[in-house]
C-alpha cells in the first residue's frame, strides 16, 4: 500500500490536464534510465567500474557502524586471450556475458556484481564473513569450471582464479587498499596455478578481533546489542 509520499503528484484542483507534469514525469523516467545506464556494463548488464568506486566506500562506512563484516571477491577467467585468439572476439563476449549470468545466480540481491574490466570481475558482499564468502567464491569456481560455453562451432570449458579478502569493523583501509589487497590474493591465485580460491588465512581473522564470529553472535544473544 502507497502511502500519500508515495503518490505521484497531482493537477491541481480545478485543472483537468497538466502537459507541464506528464513533461515533469517523463523527465524524472528518463533521468532514472540515464543513471541507470552509466552505472552498467553495456556488455555483461553488470554493474561498472564506476558504480563499485560509489558503492564500495559506502558499503566499508556500513560495516564500521553496524559492526558487521564485509568481503571482497575478484574473479579472472583464466587464460581469457586464448578464447578470442582461438574462437574469435564474438565468442569471448559470449564467454563474458555466460560468466555474468553464473556470477549473479551465485550470490544474493543485496550483493553487488560488477564487471571491473576485460575478463576481471569483482563482488561485494555486505554483512558477510570470510568463510561464507570462500564458500560462495568456491561454488562459483565450480560453476564456471563446469559448465561449457557453447557457441556455433562447438564449445569449451573457462576456470577462473579467485582472491577473497574481508573487511573488518575496525579495518581502517581504504577502499583502495581493500581492492589492492584482494587483488594481490587473485595474483596468488594465478601464480599458484589457477583455478582456485586464494584467500587470508581465518586463524588470522579470529586473532584480530580476539572472538570468533559465532562466539560473537552468541555473546550478543545472551546479553543483547547495544
Amino acid at each position: 500500500m502507497k502511502t500519500d509520499s508515495q503518490q505521484p503528484p497531482k493537477c491541481p484542483v480545478g485543472e483537468p490536464e497538466c502537459p507541464w507534469l506528464d513533461e515533469l514525469q517523463a523527465l524524472h523516467g528518463r533521468v532514472s534510465q540515464l543513471e541507470e545506464l552509466v552505472s552498467r556494463d553495456p556488455l555483461t548488464g553488470l554493474y561498472n567500474m564506476r558504480h563499485l568506486q560509489e558503492t564500495l566506500p559506502v558499503v566499508l562506512e556500513r560495516t564500521r557502524r553496524n559492526h558487521k563484516p564485509a568481503c571482497l571477491m575478484m574473479v579472472d577467467l583464466d587464460h581469457f586471450k586464448r578464447v578470442n585468439d582461438t574462437w574469435g572476439h564474438e565468442v569471448g563476449n559470449i564467454a563474458l556475458k555466460q560468466t555474468a549470468r553464473i556470477l549473479r545466480s551465485q550470490v544474493r540481491i543485496v550483493d553487488i556484481v560488477c564487471r571491473y574490466g576485460g575478463e576481471e570481475f569483482v563482488i561485494i558482499l555486505p554483512d558477510t564473513g570470510l568463510r561464507q564468502a570462500v564458500q560462495i567464491a568456491e561454488r562459483i569456481r565450480r560453476t564456471i569450471e563446469e559448465t561449457p560455453v557453447r557457441h556455433e562451432e562447438g564449445e569449451f570449458h573457462m576456470s577462473a582464479s579467485m582472491g577473497v579478502d574481508v573487511y573488518m569493523p575496525l579495518d581502517e583501509r581504504s577502499p583502495d587498499a581493500f581492492l589492492d589487497s584482494a587483488d594481490k590474493m587473485l595474483y596468488q591465485a594465478k601464480e599458484g596455478g589457477r583455478n582456485r580460491v586464494v584467500h587470508r588465512d581465518f586463524s588470522d581473522i579470529e586473532t584480530e578481533t580476539g572472538v570468533s564470529a559465532e562466539e560473537k553472535d552468541a555473546l550478543q544473544g545472551l546479553f543483547g546489542k547495544d
